[in-house]
């Protein structure tokens, strides 16, 4: 989607004239027949509503459509402002023009809340049509352009920061949403390549022999059965102070799983080739930072596996030796995601020291469970990382609940033949999984887990996302780093 700022003296050549107004507030000066059409319609402006209607000027036939943006003074005026963006898009994404004009003039909107509605608009109209090849022209997306008059003056710069945000949500989304025949371990390292080239990431990628030589048989067990070989993919952005120690944030890329030998039911097996999301995330984020020059030093590590059932898959009762020389007794090949996360979260700390480390993962079903669709498991060995997540998560809508850990949760995945089994009872399992990777964390590293499975993929449309993958972490983890990194 294209957006261009226009000033006064230019002439905007789109069909479809566009103004935001607040709630309970249509402006007096709009043409009677729509402000009454738009009242007999129950048009109130309600945060995302949309009324559209036809006016003369000039002597030609014009539609117009009114957007609401909510209360003036909610107190979620950012979140109601960019649901406002998104239900223009989601209006007109299809409706056979190409381009809408936005027309903010009186508008009041400030700069951040200008973004904020382009940057709904924007994510709302990301589509994945790559494999639909009898699509119908009415529901063949159409609209490529918003022109907006009447912005701030200073919204460009502005803009382009949160240009760069999408572009990091919609490449996780590109790379969650496609087949697994697509994208495996080598074809995700592949696809993060080519599209940060130029960026000033640097890239890094360890195979299978030199994870084999670095002791990761937790990870290696996993992708044992696989005919993908394994790969752990380092981004590192150097945007902050020479020599000052980076956060870290890991993802787990399985990407397929079927659950191995402890396999998984047939019905809903298709959904699991978005079980690398938070490795989508990871490669997100750092997509983001690079394009808009974070002032912050940060690395993204993606552990890449596929978990797959052949003969020489990794069996339940099996023991495996961690990078970190922790013995771990795999009671069910299905808990593979923390298997993997154990020797990435090993690895990064040994190479990069990190001061802080968030890992994501789609990780346990009992997450969902817990919070449905509406926030990720948040897990956490300290206070002060997990209040900056959770003010992240409420600024950008990708949203957290705390979840508590202690020993008593720590003691159910005792093995009684190894240092650990990777399952306890059938009881609080995502804190169970939790506890086993905080067994991973070395000289109390201030760490947090984050449980995506129940918010990277939807089975219906959201406020800026179609059905389909959400890019959930992207914008939660930019926002965190902003604020605890770039101030």
């Amino acid at each position: 989607m294209q957006i261009q700022f226009l000033d006064a003296t230019q002439t905007p050549a789109s069909a479809i004239l566009v103004r935001p107004v607040n709630q309970d507030a249509i402006p007096a000066e709009l043409e009677p027949v729509l402000v009454e059409a738009a009242r007999q319609s129950r048009f109130a402006g309600k945060p995302g509503q949309v009324f559209e209607g036809f006016v003369e000027r000039a002597g030609k036939v014009l539609r117009v459509a009114l957007v609401g943006l909510g209360g003036a003074s909610a107190s979620d005026r950012t979140g109601a402002v960019e649901k406002a963006g998104a239900g223009i898009v989601a209006k007109y994404l299809t409706a056979g023009e190409a381009a809408l004009t936005v027309d903010l003039t009186g508008s009041g909107l400030t700069t951040q809340e200008t973004t904020a509605l382009l940057l709904g608009a924007r994510l709302r109209a990301w589509r994945f049509d790559t494999y639909r090849t009898k699509l119908t022209d009415d529901k063949k997306p159409s609209l490529t352009r918003i022109d907006v008059i009447g912005a701030p003056a200073d919204v460009a710069a502005d803009w382009a920061e949160e240009e760069a945000v999408a572009a990091g949500v919609e490449f996780t989304r590109e790379l969650v949403t496609e087949p697994a025949n697509v994208i495996y371990p080598e074809s995700f390292v592949e696809r993060v390549r080519a599209r940060v080239a130029d960026s000033g990431l640097a890239v890094r990628v360890l195979d299978e022999s030199e994870m084999s030589a670095l002791g990761m048989g937790s990870l290696l067990g996993v992708a044992q059965g696989s005919a993908r070989p394994p790969r752990l993919l380092v981004l590192e952005w150097k945007g902050g102070e020479q020599n000052s120690k980076p956060v870290a944030f890991v993802g787990k890329g399985v990407t397929f799983d079927t659950g191995g030998i402890s396999i998984k039911p047939a019905a809903g097996m298709e959904d699991m080739k978005w079980d690398m999301g938070g490795a989508g995330a990871v490669a997100g984020t750092m997509l983001t930072l690079a394009l808009r020059k974070a002032k912050a030093n940060v690395v993204g590590i993606c552990g890449l596996v596929e978990n797959m059932p052949d003969g020489n898959a990794q069996r339940p009762g099996d023991v495996v030796t961690s990078m970190s020389g922790q013995t771990i007794e795999v009671i069910n090949t299905d808990a593979e995601g923390r298997l993997v996360l154990c020797d990435a979260l090993t690895w990064v700390q040994r190479e990069f020291a990190p001061t802080r480390i968030v890992d994501l993962a789609t990780l346990t079903g009992a997450i969902i469970g817990s919070l449905a669709h509406e926030y990720a498991g948040l897990f956490s060995n300290d206070d002060t990382l997990a209040a900056d997540l959770t003010a992240a998560g409420e600024s950008t809508g990708d949203r957290l609940w705390r979840f508590p850990m202690g020993p008593a949760y720590d003691k159910m995945i005792d093995s009684p033949i190894a240092d650990m089994k990777n399952v306890g009872s059938r009881f609080g399992g995502s804190i169970t999984a939790a506890q086993f990777l905080k067994r991973f964390i070395e000289n109390d590293t201030p760490w947090a887990h984050l449980d995506i499975a129940g918010t990277v993929w939807a089975d219906k449309p959201g406020a800026t996302w179609d059905k389909g993958a959400t890019g959930f972490g992207v914008r939660l983890l930019d926002r965190f780093v902003r604020d605890t990194l770039e101030g």
